[in-house]
């Protein structure tokens, strides 16, 4: 996704339905993820955090490359959609025409369930690095890599909700089975890890 903010906003605000909830999940992700390299950038440099320097700008690549990831998916949530869309407006006068028009609904469909699964992949290794640099980054940013975690568990949930939306409309126990387990296994990390990002924040706010 390239266009600019409003334009977006526009768009997500208007009578159509993509983009949507999984593209503003993937967006939460983006912004945790650059809110994580925003304190990178704020640590690397400064003779007081030498001593972590080299291991945050690892962080940094890192949390670029996830940023970079999640403004991809914002846009591949919405194709997705829209090909699930256009396997449901497929004819289906004739025997054979139904059966085309099931399985393109079916494949259209688990695509559309793989992105938002991807992005809670994502959002997993971005809270990791969210609580590297809540611990070891600058104090004075500590509040924003809990925005960052926040912001990247919202994510978690929202992309949960697409897949799990998803997954209600699909015949196929044995992958239903499998990913709804991912997501319940996704959401039950994402959620521990965000309070051991809070914890750390509100250690250092009870410093100050």
């Amino acid at each position: 996704m390239r266009k600019s903010l409003n334009a977006f906003l526009d768009e997500l605000a208007s009578s159509s339905p993509a983009p949507g909830g999984g593209s503003v999940a993937a967006l939460s992700g983006a912004l945790g993820a650059a809110l994580t390299s925003m304190v990178c950038n704020l640590t690397v440099g400064k003779k007081k955090y030498a001593d972590v320097e080299d291991e945050l700008k690892n962080v940094l690549a890192q949390s670029e490359h996830l940023r970079e990831q999640f403004t991809e998916l914002i846009e591949r949530d919405t194709v997705a959609f829209n090909k699930v869309m256009e396997a449901f407006a497929l004819p289906k006068e004739t025997e054979p025409q139904k059966a085309l028009r099931a399985a393109a609904i079916r494949e259209a469909t688990k695509e559309a369930t793989l992105v938002p699964l991807e992005v809670m992949k994502h959002c997993i290794d971005a809270l990791a690095l969210a609580q590297a640099v809540a611990a070891k980054g600058n104090t004075n940013s500590v509040t924003d890599a809990g925005v960052s975690a926040l912001m990247l568990h919202a994510a978690v949930e929202g992309a949960g909700l697409n897949v799990r939306t998803n997954l209600n409309g699909l015949d196929d126990p044995e992958f239903v089975g499998w990913k709804e387990d991912e997501v319940q296994s996704l959401l039950s990390t994402s959620a521990l890890m965000l309070e051991e990002i809070q914890a750390i924040v509100e250690e250092h706010l009870q410093k100050k």
